[in-house]
C-alpha cells in the first residue's frame, strides 16, 4: 500500500503530461467525461491490449534513484587501459555543470529551425572546424552515431561514388567491433568484404575502397602514404579511421592522399559510459560532400546582412529524401559533439598538443619498463598503445595476474597483451602496472624506476602543420571566459527551459534531473565497454531489466 501524498511525489506527476484540470478541459472540448472514454473512442478494440502487463509499480523520483544508486555499485570501475577506440579522460568540470548537466543544453531539439538554435549551430560549426583542421581534409559533418558506424557510412560513400565495384577491403588492423559493423552494413548491400594485412593487399579492378586503422588497434603507426598511392592507381577510395587525439602529433589523413577520415570524439572530454553515447566524425573532400552522411553546419546572412548559422545542404537528409537519403541514422549524438568541440575550445591547440605528447610520454616509459622486464615490444612506432609478447607465457594468466592488481588490459593473442594510456595515467598508474607484471616473465625487474624515452614516433609520420588557429579555439582557456562563452551560446538557443518546442516527435520531452544526474556517478559514466562480465554486473541487470520491460510492453519474444 503507497504512503499518503505517495501520488502527489509520483514520477509520472511530476514529469509526463498535463495536470488533471487541464485533462478535464481537453475532454470537456471533445464531450467525453474521461480518459477510458477517450480510449474507447480513439483505440478499435480489436487492437487493444487484454491483458496485464508484468512491470514493476510505480516509483516516486527518490525510490528510482535509490534503487539505481544499487543498482549502479553493482559495477566495479577499475583501471581500464584496453584502448580499441575507447579511452578515460578528463571531462573539464565547466563543461560537465555548464553542458553535459544543463538542460538548456541537453532538451533543445533538432536544429532544423535555424533561428532557434544559433548557439548550438555555432558549437556544432566550431566541431566540423576542429575536425577539418584535425584532418586536413576539406568538409567535415556535425557528427555521427558511433566511430565503428561512420566507417560503414564511409563505405557506403566510396561505393556511391565508384560505383560498378563491389569489393571493400578492411585492415586486420581495424577495431573489432568496427570490422563488425562494417561486415553487417555491407551484407545488404551486396558488398564483398575482404580483411587482410594492408601491407599485403593488391587492388584490382573489382574494389571500390580501403578501410585503414591510423593508429592500428595493437597501437603500431604506419605510414599509409603508398598504400593510398596504389588505392588511387586501381581507382579506389581510402578511409582513414583515425584518433583525434593522436591527429595533434600525426600527419593528418589528408596529407597523405585519404580520400575519408572518421573515428570518434570520445576522448575530447566525453565519458567512457560503458561504450556510448559519443560523437562520431566524418570528413571527406569537397567533390564528395553531396554524398555525405549527417549534418551539415553552414554560415548565411539573414535579412540585414548580419553572419547566421543554418543548416546546409538538406536535400541529403532523411528528413526530406526519407529512403534515398545519404543515411537513414538520424542519432548524430550532438550534445556530446558540443562537449568534444568545447574540450578543443578550452584547451586550444597547444593544450592539446600537450595533452597528446604526455599521453605518448607514458606509452613510451611504459614500453621502456617492460623492456626492462624481458618482454618484447611488438612495434617500436606508437601514441599510446604498446603491443608486448609473452613468450611462452600464457596471455589469460597475466591478465588474471593484472585484474586482481586493479588493471584492465587487453589480450591480444595467446601470448600477446596490449597496453593504452589516456589522458588520466599517472605514475602511480605505472608502477601499479610494472608491479603487476613483475615476476611474470623471463627476468625479474631490478628496481620500480623507469628508464627514459627511447620510442619516438617517425619522422615520416609526424605532423608539421598547424591546427586550430582559428580565434575561438584560442580565447577561450580560462573558467570565466569559457562559461561566458557557454552562456552566451546557450541564451542564443530555445529548449524546454524556456518553452515548448513546436517541432518534432521523438525529442519532445524533458530529460527529467532525475534521470540525467546519474549518468555523471563514476559508477556509469567511468566504467569500460570492455571490461570483464564480473565488473559491470550493473549494468548487465539494468539491460536485461530494460529488455524485458520493452519486450513484454511490444510483445516481441526479446529487445536487444
Amino acid at each position: 500500500m503507497r504512503e499518503p501524498g505517495a501520488y502527489l511525489n509520483s514520477f509520472a506527476r511530476r514529469h509526463i503530461g498535463p495536470n488533471q484540470e487541464e485533462i478535464d478541459a481537453m475532454l470537456g472540448s471533445v464531450g467525453l467525461e474521461n480518459l477510458n472514454a477517450l480510449i474507447e473512442a480513439a483505440i478499435p478494440k480489436n487492437i487493444r491490449l487484454n491483458r496485464q502487463l508484468d512491470l514493476p509499480e510505480a516509483k516516486s523520483e527518490s525510490e528510482a534513484l535509490t534503487e539505481l544508486r544499487a543498482i549502479a555499485k553493482k559495477n566495479r570501475v577499475t583501471r581500464s587501459f584496453i584502448g580499441a577506440g575507447y579511452y578515460d579522460c578528463i571531462t573539464p568540470p565547466v563543461i560537465q555543470r555548464n553542458i553535459l548537466e544543463n538542460p538548456g543544453w541537453y532538451t533543445a531539439y533538432t536544429p532544423y529551425q535555424a533561428e532557434l538554435a544559433q548557439g548550438r549551430l555555432e558549437a556544432l560549426l566550431n566541431f566540423q572546424t576542429m575536425i577539418v583542421d584535425l584532418t586536413k581534409l576539406d568538409i567535415a559533418n556535425a557528427s555521427l552515431l558511433d566511430e565503428a558506424t561512420a566507417a560503414a557510412e564511409a563505405m557506403a560513400l566510396c561505393h556511391a561514388v565508384v560505383t560498378a565495384r563491389k569489393t571493400f577491403f578492411v585492415a586486420d588492423n581495424c577495431h573489432p567491433q568496427t570490422i563488425e559493423v562494417v561486415r553487417t552494413r555491407a551484407k545488404p548491400l551486396g558488398i564483398d568484404i575482404k580483411i587482410d594485412n594492408f601491407s599485403r593487399f593488391k587492388f584490382d579492378n573489382t574494389v571500390f575502397g580501403a578501410l585503414v586503422q591510423y593508429p592500428a588497434t595493437d597501437g603500431a603507426i604506419y605510414d599509409y602514404t603508398e598504400f593510398v598511392r596504389q588505392a588511387h592507381t586501381a581507382g579506389a577510395l581510402v578511409v582513414v579511421a583515425a584518433d583525434i587525439l593522436a591527429l595533434t602529433l600525426l600527419k593528418p589523413p589528408g596529407e597523405f592522399g585519404a580520400d575519408v577520415a572518421v573515428g570518434s570524439t570520445q576522448r575530447f572530454g566525453v565519458p567512457l559510459g560503458f561504450g556510448g553515447p559519443h560523437a562520431a566524425f566524418f570528413a571527406t573532400r569537397d567533390e564528395y560532400r553531396r554524398h555525405m552522411p549527417g549534418r551539415l553546419v553552414g554560415v548565411s546572412h539573414d535579412a540585414d546582412g548580419r553572419p547566421a548559422y543554418r543548416l546546409a545542404m538538406q536535400t541529403r537528409e532523411q528528413h526530406i529524401r526519407r529512403d534515398k537519403a545519404t543515411s537513414n541514422i538520424c542519432t548524430a549524438q550532438v550534445l556530446l559533439a558540443v562537449m568534444a568541440s568545447m574540450y578543443a575550445v578550452y584547451h586550444g591547440p597547444h593544450g592539446l598538443r600537450a595533452i597528446a605528447k604526455r599521453v605518448h610520454s607514458f606509452a613510451s616509459k611504459l614500453a621502456s619498463g617492460l623492456s626492462q622486464l624481458g618482454f618484447e615490444i611488438a612495434h617500436q612506432a606508437f601514441f599510446d598503445t604498446i603491443r608486448f609478447e609473452l613468450g611462452e607465457k600464457s596471455s589469460r594468466e597475466i591478465l588474471a595476474r593484472t585484474e586482481r592488481s586493479g588493471c584492465n588490459l587487453r589480450r591480444l593473442g595467446p601470448h600477446s597483451l596490449g597496453i593504452s594510456m589516456d589522458e588520466t595515467t599517472t605514475d602511480a598508474d605505472l608502477e601499479v602496472l610494472m608491479a603487476a607484471l613483475r615476476g611474470a616473465n623471463v627476468r625479474d625487474f631490478e628496481d620500480d624506476k623507469l628508464a627514459g624515452t627511447e620510442f619516438q614516433i617517425p619522422q615520416s609520420t609526424v605532423r608539421s602543420s598547424d591546427f586550430l588557429m582559428h580565434p575561438v579555439f584560442n580565447t577561450h582557456d580560462t573558467e570565466t571566459e569559457m562559461l561566458r562563452y557557454l552562456k552566451k551560446l546557450e541564451s542564443r538557443d530555445l529548449s524546454l527551459t524556456t518553452s515548448m518546442i513546436p517541432l518534432g516527435s521523438c525529442t519532445m520531452k524533458l530529460n527529467a534531473a532525475a534521470e540525467m544526474f546519474p549518468i555523471s556517478w563514476p559508477e556509469i559514466s567511468r566504467l569500460y565497454p570492455f571490461a570483464p562480465d564480473d565488473q559491470t554486473a550493473g549494468y548487465i541487470e539494468m539491460c536485461k531489466q530494460l529488455e524485458q520491460w520493452l519486450a513484454d510492453l511490444t510483445g516481441f519474444a526479446a529487445i536487444s
